[in-house]
């Protein structure tokens, strides 16, 4: 039996009654979260562009663009608002499986409750904590570093399934759906290496291919059954290594969104203990940032892969966002990185550059090939001396959370970041509605809050 009738059976089965307490109030919050994120991703560059293309793909009014308010099929605003949520680098990850699991799976199923007007902010939280699972456990299964780019690749089937329960599927159709949407699979790392904008752009590939799946798939077009793990199924062609069969194992007894960590920061997850070590420093100690010589951080190897490059003059935002370098200048000199420090006058400064050039990213003894900690950083004066600090568990892990004010000031931030703004009427209203997400008869009517 190939692993997809295993997901198909587990997200066939499982109703909301089946979510503990604590699976309920994260998938609320995350929901929550991800909106705040794919609100502030309207100030993108690219944004425009994109939205300008998606119109060519065909008319409709299904469902809406984040922001902007424009009508369009449920593929094309689905593929808007995944790349509005993932391009800043602010949308949540579980780190073990190395995936932004809410992003394509909440812009696929918002496009689809829109189109269909009878989601329930229920049903809503339920295809999101089931897709995550899905998506989670294909990324805790590998057991190598990334050779694609798992958020869009395991986020595939997660938008699949998740709007497959919301389209009423049951086990064989959901499979159906699977097999069309992995024949759609893609999502280089070269994005990523190179810091092309690409990278959210696959995030919207992602949704909007899952949507296409389970439009066909309810046609009754068919594809393959061994999708997961046959000789050319997903894991064999996507992973280097691979144990599923015990993550199988957890579906329903761990319930992956409680895994999930928040971003407080908007850059890539791997810089996040980089950024909290130099602001530990910058708090605790007196230094000018003209006085250091060197900054020294030793980490697990994904640190380096993720975002051990070199800062550069002609960096973009994007490739900025996942530089380790700049990140750490940004904090010792600000005390904090903002959404601001990634525009393209912020990159011209030329103090931050310096500052940026003078840190080095090493290799630490950590041989997990996803891990994201423990990590140490070193700050050199140019009298000798050297301050010290040290990182066990990032800021926004459920060990190391954030706090309720910090979630809301994170999301009330990025609502009013956005082009053009949300009003302060509108964000009170969304923080109440999204609060309350399964007293939501009709989710599709929050969007009007999402609307500037």
């Amino acid at each position: 039996m190939d692993a997809i009738e295993a997901f198909a059976d587990y997200v066939a089965e499982t109703s909301y009654e089946n979510l503990p307490p604590e699976t309920i109030a994260a998938t609320r919050t995350f929901i929550q979260d991800s909106f705040g994120v794919g609100i502030v991703g309207s100030a993108a560059p690219q944004v425009d562009a994109l939205r300008r293309a998606a119109k060519l793909w065909g008319q409709g009014d299904d469902a809406r663009v984040w922001v902007s308010g424009e009508r369009l099929p449920a593929q094309a605003a689905a593929f808007i608002n995944a790349f509005q949520t993932h391009n800043s680098e602010f949308d949540c990850i579980h780190e073990g499986a190395v995936v932004h699991c809410v992003t394509v799976v909440l812009a696929a199923s918002m496009a689809i409750a829109e189109r269909q007007q009878n989601v329930s902010g229920k049903d809503l939280m339920l295809a999101v904590a089931l897709g995550v699972d899905v998506a989670c456990v294909l990324g805790v299964a590998a057991t190598s570093g990334l050779q694609f780019f798992r958020p869009a690749t395991a986020g595939t089937f997660a938008a699949t399934l998740g709007v497959g329960k919301l389209m009423g599927f049951k086990r064989e159709r959901l499979i159906q759906a699977c097999s069309i949407a992995y024949g759609q699979v893609g999502g280089t790392m070269q994005a990523h290496t190179e810091g092309s904008s690409l990278l959210a752009v696959q995030m919207g590939f992602a949704a909007r291919n899952a949507i296409a799946a389970c439009d066909l798939a309810a046609e009754g077009v068919d594809g393959p059954r061994q999708i997961i793990e046959g000789e050319f199924g997903y894991l064999n062609m996507m992973e280097a290594g691979h144990d599923l069969r015990d993550m199988i194992n957890t579906l329903g007894k761990i319930w992956r969104i409680t895994e999930v960590a928040h971003k407080p920061f908007p850059s890539g997850r791997a810089t996040h203990g980089i950024i909290e070590c130099c602001l530990n420093i910058r708090r605790d100690y007196d230094i000018n940032t003209d006085d250091i010589a060197a900054v020294v951080c030793a980490a697990p190897p994904l640190i380096t892969q993720l975002v051990g490059r070199s800062p550069n003059e002609e960096m973009t935002p994007n490739y900025a966002r996942l530089c380790g370098a700049y990140a750490a200048a940004r904090a010792l000199t600000h005390g904090a990185v903002e959404v601001s420090h990634f525009n393209s006058r912020a990159l011209k400064n030329t103090s931050i550059l310096n500052l940026a050039e003078r840190v080095t990213i090493l290799i630490n003894d950590n041989s997990d090939p996803n891990a994201l900690s423990p990590l140490t950083v070193n700050v050199e004066l140019k009298d000798g001396s050297v301050f010290s600090t040290s990182q066990d568990i990032v800021l926004g892990n459920p060990l190391n959370p954030l706090s309720r004010d910090e979630h809301i000031a994170k999301f009330t931030r990025n609502c009013a970041s956005a082009r053009p703004a949300i009003p302060q009427t509108q964000i009170k209203a969304l923080i109440k509605r999204s609060d309350n997400l399964e007293g939501e008869a009709n989710i599709s009517s929050i969007v009007d809050l999402m609307v500037a």
